[in-house]
């Protein structure tokens, strides 16, 4: 087979491969199964499509298509070819603002298309938790809605047009037809008019018609995808009394690729909510509470009704990103609603509110309804958003498991049917997570298992099953959004009854009678407890680290709370920088998801004395720029940046290192040296006939530029300056890091000056290394003894009197982060972190004491643009900065949206990864900064970002201190 795959590569138009690297990290999606696909393809076009549905057929595979991979319900894996269309089908068409219309590929992102369209008033209603990744092919295959269903439908109600390719290879566009111009198709002897004679023969039947009406779920159940959308279908004028037109996009919204391959689809487009809107959180001791109060909640004009339940909630402590918007919690709520009303006016809003709090507090079951307004609403929706990865951040082996998430009924039925659930999972001796779409009657339920061990597996079945016979009772959707897949496929006989899957069963038949699409799903489907991620009461690998993975149990339980819920592939044009490479890659092996798929399957499933020497896993982590966007910005905090340091230790162990590779590891040490002779080393550096040579010795690529030593490091300094007319406040620890000791001793000079002037006693530390470079490296043996000497050093110097302080942020920042990791005085350790701050932090918390004011610095006007390091992104935030450069009373900073420069510490030195760091800081960056005029200040806190946008864009980036100490008067 290997040779015809081979030989098929040569032809394809497109990326095709059949390696172990993308067979492992296509193995997955967001479900709790995995299977090994034959290869995985990226077609460029539709020819692309065609030659791989005509090589299905000839070689009896299959073609499992692929947008985001962020189905719960196992509907993009399987053991066929994964077609990944994410990469190249993500064009946005054609846009008929008049009509309110737009033709979208496959691929384009939801939010993005929405940013799009906002300047022309209009946008596209549904909207999942996954709307910053997920693709609106993905959300056509799965009938997505998300929380704004209640007030704008689901995707079936939007597709206008879908244009596809049948399992014959011939093209098809389905749309809405008149009766006459329907029964005209049918009568057609291609493959589009047998599909359309099939549904015609079989639907005008009445017996057929009243088995659907009766066995199909309740009519007023709006998110309803169990198996194909016949009820639909019966709902037009070819069938019906209806005035409605058949469109057969109703079929194929909600068929997860099983019937045809997509490759545009037209949208209906909606106007723009009005844009006064308040948010009531609705807080609740109870859940039974709770659910009654959304039958009230309903009776007003609500475009959100979301709810989130105390599992949920306790979740979002141990985020860094998420505890913070926990503001609005009040107490302990048992759960919570989110209930978001809209208005054209403030007064109308308004009077909706009052009305809204009125009912609530008549009905006396919530105990606090605070109103949320302007960015607090989006943070209370970012919490509920991440609900689904947030999930994945409960340590050890047992899940809030995706088997029953998606179930959807009656609103009248829903405090009985939660009610009868909960009753089931009690005589399980089971606990459940409650959360989501209440207003639409679907709540994503969720039991906690084990499914490393059989008893856990076996409640999967059992649970799911007798859920499924509950959903049946009500007449419920057992797939309100998520989709069949396979973890539901199988119940669908019992669902829809026997004779209506057998139709289910013709209708893929004449679409796909070779069965290529997607097989296993809907129909025929795979049994529901098959095709784990783990085989049963494995005996779990046992894997030493060097560095400390207690927070999660081990590294390979790290790897393995990555859910898959893909909040990695969010691209540049989202908030955030995870994940930098990806974004300017646009491979799945660059995602955060993709590191930890091949790390899961390296250290489950190799074999050897150093299971981390692989090949594969080095590959996924080459272009990890260690930013640390996933340690806050990945719900399921999976740590790839901490992964990648040890990972690199031990691969180190099994061979050999590059000396350019030694030479950045241990650059602080060759920069001490350079700053014995610093302006010989500088001849050297600039010269261009050494320079080429020092280079080409160190793997530094050609283009850049090599820093420069300072002409006299900071240690060298005879002597400070003294103020002595300045009161003493307060004593801190300056910590100058290696970098700005001899790179750039000019700023720990303005830092120490900032400070002195400002009233602090600066006790100065200039002889230690903060071990970056070597960690960056994985060298992580020297650097557990620097840390280690740190930590001895430190631990009865540091303390909240005297805190400590850094000019670098990677340097730093590190304190709080890998020396936890690496020390031995971990108690130590710990207390130094707490008493640890970025400089611009410490300085921010004064000014907030009003220890510091605007009356000690220059009125004069500038404007200001910030870069913030990624450290600092990540383990502090960016606010700081914008804070302490406001003190002068006309500066006017202003912070750029600018993700992660790409230089990454010595990561864009080395030649091999020049164009992608250059790539990196071109998606946002430089052309941020290449927009600024002449006059406008360029703020950088890293000194890597400062080189990186000198090279990028030519422009010289100021450290904080430094312009904060321009700014200060005299004394």
């Amino acid at each position: 087979m290997e040779a015809t795959l081979a030989a098929f590569e040569y032809r394809f138009i497109g990326d095709f491969y059949y390696d172990d690297l993308h067979k492992t990290m296509y193995a997955t999606d967001a479900s709790v199964y995995r299977k090994l696909p034959l290869a995985v393809a990226y077609p460029r076009n539709e020819k692309g499509i065609k030659q791989l549905i005509a090589f299905a057929i000839q070689q009896n595979t299959s073609l499992i298509p692929r947008t985001a991979g962020t189905s719960l319900a196992g509907q993009c894996v399987g053991e066929g070819i994964i077609v990944d269309v994410s990469k190249y089908f993500t064009e946005i068409l054609a846009l008929d603002v008049k009509n309110k219309t737009v033709t979208v590929q496959p691929g384009v992102i939801r939010d993005e298309l929405n940013e799009y369209l906002k300047p022309h008033g209009i946008f596209f209603g549904p909207n999942t938790s996954t709307s910053n990744r997920c693709m609106i092919g993905g959300m056509a295959g799965n009938n997505s809605s998300g929380t704004t269903s209640i007030k704008y439908g689901v995707t079936r109600d939007k597709v206008l047009k879908m244009k596809t390719i049948l399992s014959s290879g011939e093209e098809a566009i389905f749309e809405p037809l008149s009766k006459e111009a329907f029964i005209t198709k049918s009568l057609d002897p291609s493959l589009e008019g047998k599909i359309y004679n099939l549904i015609h023969a079989e639907l005008s039947s009445e017996s057929t018609k009243n088995e659907i009406r009766s066995e199909f779920p309740k009519a007023e159940i709006h998110r309803r995808n169990t198996g194909y959308a016949l009820d639909s279908l019966l709902d037009t004028d070819v069938f019906s009394d209806s005035s409605r037109q058949i469109n057969i996009c109703d079929l194929l919204c909600g068929s997860e690729g099983t019937l045809a391959f997509t490759t545009e689809i037209t949208l209906k487009l909606d106007d723009l909510p009005p844009a006064e809107t308040a948010m009531i959180v609705s807080q609740y001791h109870n859940l039974s509470d709770c659910l009654n109060d959304v039958l009230i909640a309903m009776k007003h004009e609500l475009y959100t009704c979301e709810l989130m339940d105390d599992i949920i909630l306790d979740c979002t402590r141990n985020n860094k990103l998420y505890d913070s918007y926990r503001f609005f919690v009040e107490g302990n709520p048992r759960a919570l609603l989110l209930l978001e009303l809209r208005a054209n006016s403030k007064e109308d809003l308004d009077k909706k509110s009052d009305l809204l709090l009125g009912d609530l507090e008549s009905s006396r079951r919530s105990y606090s309804r605070p109103v949320l307004e302007g960015d607090q609403i989006d943070m209370a929706l970012e919490l509920r958003k991440a609900g689904l990865g947030l999930l994945g951040n409960m340590v050890g082996d047992k899940k809030a498991v995706a088997c029953i998430e998606d179930t959807a009924v009656a609103l009248s039925d829903l405090p009985e049917y939660i009610e009868e659930f909960t009753a089931l999972m009690s005589s399980y001796n089971q606990s459940a997570v409650y959360y989501a779409h209440a207003g639409a009657g679907e709540l994503h339920l969720r039991p906690i298992l084990n499914l490393k061990k059989k008893e856990g597996v076996e409640y999967f079945r059992k649970i799911t099953t007798d859920v499924a016979k509950l959903v049946k009772k009500y007449r419920g959707s057992f797939s309100g959004e998520h989709g069949d897949g396979i973890v539901r496929g199988e119940f669908l006989p019992k669902l829809i009854g026997e004779k209506n899957y057998e139709l289910v069963c013709k209708i893929k038949q004449v679409f796909d009678p070779h069965s290529i699409f997607n097989p296993g799903k809907i129909v025929d489907p795979w049994s529901m407890d098959t095709y784990f991620r783990y085989n049963a009461d494995r005996e779990e690998p046992e894997i030493e680290t060097f560095m400390d993975f207690e927070d999660s149990k081990g590294i390979l339980r790290l790897a393995e709370n990555c859910n898959g819920s893909g909040d990695c592939r969010k691209t540049e044009g989202s908030s955030g920088m995870m994940c930098p490479s990806y974004h300017a890659t646009r491979d799945e092996k660059d995602t955060t998801r993709g590191r930890a798929n091949i790390l899961r399957e390296v250290l489950t499933n190799g074999t050897g004395i150093n299971t981390f020497d692989s090949k594969d896993l080095k590959a996924s982590l080459d272009l990890c720029v260690s930013c640390k966007a996933c340690a806050s910005e990945c719900p399921s905090n999976v740590n790839i940046a901490a992964v990648k340091a040890e990972f690199q230790y031990q691969y180190n162990r099994s061979n050999r290192i590059s000396l350019s590779t030694k030479l950045i590891a241990r650059s602080s040490k060759y920069n001490r040296m350079a700053s014995r002779f610093p302006k010989l080393s500088n001849w050297l550096f600039r010269n261009r006939f050494s320079s080429t040579i020092i280079k080409k010795i160190g793997g530094i690529a050609p283009e850049r530029t090599i820093p420069v030593i300072s002409i006299r490091s900071f240690n060298k300094l005879s002597q400070l300056p003294v103020y002595e007319d300045v009161k003493i406040s307060k004593e801190v620890c300056l910590f100058v890091d290696e970098f700005s000791n001899y790179l750039e001793a000019e700023i720990a000079l303005d830092a120490f000056s900032l400070l002195t002037k400002l009233g602090y006693k600066v006790l100065i530390v200039d002889h230690l290394d903060s071990a970056r470079a070597l960690i960056s490296k994985g060298f992580l043996e020297e650097a557990k003894k620097v840390v280690d000497d740190n930590i001895n050093y430190f631990k009865d110097r540091i303390s909240e009197n005297t805190p400590l302080l850094g000019i670098e942020p990677s340097a730093i920042l590190g304190f709080r982060d890998e020396y936890l990791r690496l020390a031995d005085d971990k108690p130590s350790a710990k207390l130094i972190s707490e008493h640890t701050y970025l400089i611009e932090e410490f300085i921010a918390a004064e000014l907030a004491a009003g220890r510091i004011n605007s009356d000690q610095f220059t009125t004069e006007e500038k404007k200001i643009k910030i870069h913030s390091h990624c450290h600092q992104k990540a383990l502090s935030n960016q606010k700081v900065t914008f804070d302490i450069l406001n003190i002068p009373k006309n500066y006017k900073p202003t912070i750029i949206a600018s993700g992660c420069c790409g230089m990454a510490g010595g990561f864009g030195y080395e030649k091999q990864h020049y164009e992608i760091s250059m790539k990196i800081g071109g998606l946002k960056l430089f052309p941020a900064i290449n927009k600024c005029d002449a006059n406008v200040i360029i703020s950088a806190n890293g000194t890597s970002c400062r080189h990186q946008i000198m090279d990028g864009t030519q422009r010289k980036a100021l450290h904080p201190v430094t312009i904060l100490n321009e700014a200060l008067l005299d004394l």
